[in-house]
Parts: structure tokens; sequence; C-alpha cells
């Protein structure tokens, strides 16, 4: 079944009305018709199941058919600030990122970033790297369309993710995994919680001593070191497991 975004406003009268690009997706390239059911989610808690009702230029209006309370999220906010690496691995960790649960994903530049986009390719990217996270989620069941931030420096990584619950920066000469299970461990549902991925060829150990001044905990992936596509991925399933204790 395929499933769409609305805002919570897009509910009325006992129907879901679809408009933007997914207008002319419904239309012309999955060739809908009315009676054809879907699935609509508010963005916010709500899943809806219905049929379409009409299929006009500008909206689509889906008659409900039923309701529940969204159940797919984590019950913490989890921010991945991800080193910008080289080629297209962004794409390929913003949906991976999606799929595990995450409810931001913030590019940053460090020092060992070798990746320069200029404003315009930026600009692009970031519409790329958006629309690729409504793809995720809408493949995953996410109630949450994650959002992809614009690229921000390190230092400004550092002093968004002090201000949340707990903050962690995965680093190969972090304490042994206890002290790890321990930062871990205090990690609970409601909370805000920051995870700071470096690219390729990892931080720089002032950069490591500057977020631990801002109160970043470094924690271990385990003995093995783990390109920059995999660390962020590793990390947040370790998260997940550890926030979803109640899974079926």
């Amino acid at each position: 079944m395929h499933h769409f975004f609305i805002a919570p406003d897009q509910v009325k009268d006992g129907c879901c009305f679809i408009t933007g690009q997914d207008v002319n997706h419904i239309r012309n390239v999955l060739r809908m018709k009315p009676g054809d059911q879907v699935e609509v989610r508010d963005g916010i808690s709500r899943n809806y199941r219905g049929e379409l009702l009409t299929i006009g230029r500008d909206q689509v209006c889906v008659r409900i058919l039923s309701e529940e309370e969204g159940s797919s999220e984590l019950p913490a906010r989890i921010y991945l600030f991800q080193g910008l690496p080289k080629g297209d691995k962004m794409d390929w960790i913003i949906q991976k990122a999606v799929e595990l649960g995450v409810y931001q994903v913030i590019p940053m530049r460090t020092r060992r970033t070798v990746v320069k986009l200029e404003p315009k390719k930026e600009q692009a990217r970031l519409r790329r790297w958006n629309a690729i996270a409504e793809g995720a989620a809408k493949q995953s069941g996410r109630v949450v369309v994650p959002k992809v931030r614009g690229i921000i420096p390190f230092h400004e990584a550092c002093a968004q993710a002090a201000g949340f619950g707990r903050s962690l920066i995965p680093y190969e000469l972090a304490e042994g995994i206890e002290a790890s299970r321990a930062a871990l461990r205090d990690i609970c549902p409601g909370m805000e919680v920051g995870v700071l991925i470096g690219p390729e060829g990892g931080f720089d150990i002032e950069e490591v001593e500057q977020a631990k001044a801002a109160g970043i905990r470094p924690v271990t992936l385990g003995r093995r070191i783990l390109r920059t596509e995999t660390a962020g991925m590793a990390a947040l399933s370790i998260l997940m497991f550890h926030l979803e204790n109640d899974v079926r």
C-alpha cells in the first residue's frame, strides 16, 4: 500500500487532503483511481487508512476508513551529527539513519572534512537529502519525516549537542565498553540525544577534547575501527535496542 505525508490541518470532515508533488505522483506516476486504498500520516502521531475519493489537479481527497495512534517512532529524539563524507555516502547514511529511527540528520564540517560545497550546490544537496529522508520514512513506516538540516561547523554541532539530555561521540580511543554501557544507561525515553560521527579519517584529538569540554561523552563501538558510514548506523542500532525495550 502506498504511503503519503500531510500536515495535521489537512485532515478535516472525515477526509485527508493530499497536496503538492504527491498529487502528480498519484495521478501520473502511480496512475491511481478513486477507490484505491492508501495510508496517510500526519507527521506527528496519527496514521490514517483510506480510499481515494477524488483526484484533482492540485489536490487528492482521501476518505478516512480507519485511524490509529502512531507507534513506529523511538521514545527519544536522536540527532545524528554526521561528518560530511565524500561521494554519495551521505545519501546512504540518511536513508539508513531514517530507517533506524533518527529524528534529524545534521551534516557537519570537521578538520578532516574533505568535501567543500558552494552555497548553490549545498542547497541542491539538501533538497536531494530531504527527498531521500522522505522516501525512507515512507518505506519504513515512520510517522515523522526526519529533517536533514544545513551543514554546520563542528564547534556549532558541539554547542547544539551540549544542550541535549545526553550526547555521545564514538571514538576509537574512548574508555572500554563498560564506560560506554554506563553512558547508555543514562539515556531514557523523552530525552533528546546527540550522536557525533566523524568523516573519513575520524575526529582530530583536539575536536574530541572540545566535545568532552562541552559535556559530550566519548564512547566505544567495539574493538574494530568502523567507516564513517558504518559508525553512525552502529550507534543508532545500539540506541534503538536500548530504547525499544518493550518491542514485541
